[in-house]
């Protein structure tokens, strides 16, 4: 917990200053109110992976502070993550402390968790895993009723699978979310479905289209069906996408179709630069989308100058940042063709100088 400014005193006090220093940033594009968003002070991450330290018959997880690799610190207690991961983690150490099958060269440990009490452990060594270590594996996965993986190099043993199934509410509706081990979810889940609400609020039901870049596994692609007539979402990530669609049809959402294109490629077939054998089995060719509203939620770069561009062309975009910096610098490039109609800041990584940023822009008349 060394490299947290740990505070749960004055964790919504941390938060409104650095949203206050995000919004000073903006105040040169003339931003509205912004809406603040602060998480829950503790219980939050549904995610967490702690690197092994073995030192004689003693195992322990522990954290290294940024730029000192030898300097490990023993993590004793977690109390940012949910409570499946904080349950966990005593027995589970207890477990592969008096194990040598399951301790021997375990390099890593990673935990993923749901807000609806699922939990997956990956375990990841520097040795090849044979059955006996399945065996054992096993018998741990039982006794700590959750899904264990092992992973060294070039090996993957699933014990029962390698994603865990969340269910969010929004809106008074549940959609079923399957998230694989390796892709990205959302971290923080209290958040989340802040964010999800915020961004539907901003939306009225509507008989146009939603084109959706970076979606990665569906977290607002799913609710956003419900607002639009069609949306068309794309991600490069092949796993992602495959969990997406598979969302899309558990939840019955059969106006929505995807395609695993980059936000560059999506760009360039947009403006007709080239054909993509990928969206090739839409259900309609990309002219015959309505598109008026674009939703993006891209990496810490931001958006390339492509995409910029082709955001330019649309009504509406609803931007969701994990960037303050690249977010100021994208919306100044924005601010030529829209306005800033609304605002607002979530607390996604409490005690961290990471802040997560929603605007939604509207295009300026003429």
């Amino acid at each position: 917990m060394q490299h947290l400014d740990y505070q749960p005193d004055r964790c919504e006090a941390l938060f409104q200053e650095k949203a206050a220093k995000a919004f000073e940033r903006l105040k040169p594009l003339a931003p509205p109110t912004p809406q603040y968003h602060a998480s829950i002070a503790s219980g939050y991450r549904l995610r967490a992976e702690f690197r092994i330290w073995h030192e004689g018959d003693d195992l322990n997880y522990v954290m290294f502070p940024p730029g000192e690799p030898r300097n490990p610190h023993i993590i004793e207690a977690f109390p940012i993550a949910g409570p499946r991961i904080t349950e966990a983690m005593p027995p589970l150490r207890e477990a592969l402390q008096g194990s040598t099958e399951l301790r021997r060269k375990l390099f890593q440990v990673e935990f993923l968790s749901t807000l609806s009490g699922e939990l997956l452990i990956t375990l990841i060594y520097h040795r090849p895993l044979d059955d006996t270590w399945q065996v054992e594996a096993q018998t741990l996965a039982e006794s700590l009723s959750c899904k264990i993986i092992g992973r060294s190099r070039k090996q993957k043993l699933v014990l029962d699978t390698d994603w865990v199934e969340e269910m969010i509410e929004v809106e008074g509706q549940a959609y079923r979310y399957r998230q694989p081990e390796q892709c990205f979810t959302q971290p923080n889940g209290f958040i989340n479905q802040k964010m999800m609400g915020w961004l539907l609020d901003q939306c009225d039901k509507t008989d146009t289209d939603l084109l959706e870049l970076y979606c990665g596994i569906g977290n607002f692609t799913l609710p956003f069906s419900q607002r639009f007539r069609n949306v068309l979402a794309t991600e490069l990530s092949k796993p992602a996408t495959a969990a997406a669609r598979w969302n899309a049809e558990a939840n019955r959402s059969y106006n929505i179709e995807l395609a695993r294109l980059s936000a560059e490629e999506m760009t360039a077939a947009m403006a007709g630069e080239r054909p993509f054998r990928r969206l090739a089995d839409l259900k309609q060719s990309l002219a015959d989308y309505q598109f008026d509203t674009l939703l993006v939620d891209p990496p810490r770069a931001g958006l390339d100058a492509a995409t910029l561009g082709l955001a330019s062309s649309f009504k509406r975009v609803l931007y969701i940042s994990c960037n303050p910096e690249t977010l100021s610098d994208n919306l100044a490039t924005l601010s030529s063709t829209h306005n800033i109609e609304s605002l607002a800041f979530f607390d996604q990584f409490p005690y961290t100088h990471h802040l997560e940023s929603g605007v939604v822009l509207s295009k300026k008349t003429a």
